[in-house]
């Protein structure tokens, strides 16, 4: 690789290894020569969402700018054009070793200028397109990288599991995104369980929860396990090199659901965190299980939803 090039591949692993902790420490459990093809899709999808996230200080209009140059640099180095950029070398060049769709990059931005308009989601239908594009494209832009026996019957336990890992995300950081003056738990969930946004922010404020909040994360725990069990038949469709990486993910990301209930669904009182020490021990198993073994559905048992 030319200088450009592999400085573009370092900047976008030191980003994954500074925001992405969970999936960088699966993403080191693959070989090496596939780990900068993750790098470089992290370092891409982080640095748009850090247009959109990082800089609130702005007018919105100002950041939809910000966020249609960088894409139309992007396009533009698709169409073969030099591109003046620190990190989108990278993954040009990712797009091109394993010819991934480029209509997943296009999906993957119109999602990120959502987030510049959109403040939340009347129903999970709604949200499911926000998702098509901030998560699901994030799969079957890795399948490629990954390998598989069964391409075709790995696309769609592929979207699923950036469906669950969103959705995961997305429990887990119900303050932040009130920060951020967004929700991502549909209103028509909110309104199942009596719960208002103000409500949302009032316990926000208070740093704890209600029973009624409570229930409604319960809820949306069911909806994230089973996107986690329609994407477990794919994570033994991968390359067999592959499926350490994506066991360790699988359950980490999972994991995270196990802290949100140890924590009685409390997503106020503190942001949920898989332990160091859990962390290590799930990817030395994911080390020694063989390629084949199916996977165990994540998450904790949660009173069924009313």
């Amino acid at each position: 690789m030319d200088t450009d090039l592999a400085a573009a591949y370092d900047r976008c692993r030191e980003l994954h290894k500074r925001h992405g902790r969970t999936y960088y420490l699966a993403t080191r459990l693959l070989p090496a020569w596939k780990r900068r093809h993750v790098h470089a899709l992290y370092g891409f999808t982080r640095y748009a969402d850090e247009i959109v996230d990082r800089t609130e200080d702005l007018p919105p209009a100002e950041r939809a700018a910000r966020l249609d140059e960088w894409s139309a640099r992007f396009l533009a180095g698709l169409h073969g054009e030099p591109v003046d950029d620190p990190l989108l070398p990278a993954v040009l060049h990712t797009i091109a070793v394993f010819d991934l769709d480029r209509a997943d990059f296009a999906s993957f931005l119109r999602s990120m200028a959502m987030d510049l308009t959109v403040t939340s989601y009347r129903s999970y239908d709604d949200l499911l397109d926000y998702m098509e594009g901030s998560a699901a494209v994030i799969g079957t832009m890795m399948l490629p990288i990954l390998g598989s026996s069964a391409p075709a019957a790995a696309r769609e336990p592929a979207r699923q599991l950036g469906f669950a890992f969103q959705l995961t995300n997305f429990i887990r950081d119900v303050a932040e995104d009130l920060d951020r003056g967004r929700t991502y738990l549909p209103d028509e969930d909110l309104a199942k369980f009596d719960v208002t946004r103000h409500d949302l922010m009032e316990a926000r404020a208070r740093g704890r929860t209600t029973p009624k909040i409570r229930e409604l994360i319960e809820y949306e725990i069911t909806r994230a396990q089973a996107h986690y069990e329609a994407a477990a038949p794919g994570i033994v469709l991968l390359n067999p090199a592959s499926q350490a990486c994506m066991r360790t993910a699988y359950a980490l990301y999972g994991g995270i659901l196990d802290e949100v209930a140890a924590q009685d669904c409390d997503v106020f009182v503190r942001r949920a965190l898989v332990p160091q020490r859990r962390r290590m021990a799930v990817a030395a198993t994911a080390l020694l299980t063989p390629a084949g073994t199916p996977v165990t559905i994540p998450g904790p048992t949660v009173v069924p939803a009313r």
